[in-house]
Order: C-alpha cells, then structure tokens, then sequence
C-alpha cells in the first residue's frame, strides 16, 4: 500500500512542477493539482488502507479491558450510592 502511494506522490509531484514552471502554467494551478490530485486521493486510500489495522487494533483494546459484571455497572457512572428520588415529606407532630 505503501509502495502505490510513494509512487502516486512522485507522480503529482511531477505534474505539479509542470504546472508550476510550463509556459502556460501558474502557481495557483500547481497548488490545486497538488491537493486535488495529490494530498485527497492519498489521504483516501492510505485511511480505506488501515481501515483493517484500525480495527484489529481496537479488537485488541477492548480484549485488554476486562469487563465488570453485569451486577456491577453503575448506569449512571457517578460512583456513588443512590439515594431517594423525591424526598419524604415530613409532618408536625
């Protein structure tokens, strides 16, 4: 995957100095085929690429983890006790 990015570097960056010092071309030129051809599509495919690597990565991290048991898990993840919802009215004697 590497190798196919190297070389689709070398590839714009070629086009881009055409671009840049041909007779007809121009700098502003030059940067728009330097990201339209070169930056995007190598940011595309080199993320599509590890899509595998970033996977097996997080499969790894959550084997790591160990996981509470089903009792233990506080859903509202303050860590402490509950208490009562509403507070019990209190009466004059």
């Amino acid at each position: 995957m590497w190798i196919v990015a190297v070389g689709w570097a070398y590839v714009v960056l070629m086009m881009v100095l055409v671009e840049a010092l041909g007779p007809d071309g121009s700098v502003l030129g030059a940067i728009v085929t330097l990201l339209l051809y070169g930056v995007l599509p190598i940011a595309i495919v080199l993320y599509v690429g590890g899509a595998r690597t970033r996977a097996r990565d997080r499969r790894a991290a959550e084997a790591a983890q160990p996981r509470a048991a089903s009792g233990d898990v506080d859903p509202g993840g303050g860590g402490q006790a509950a208490g009562d919802a509403v507070a019990p009215v209190r009466e004059e004697p």
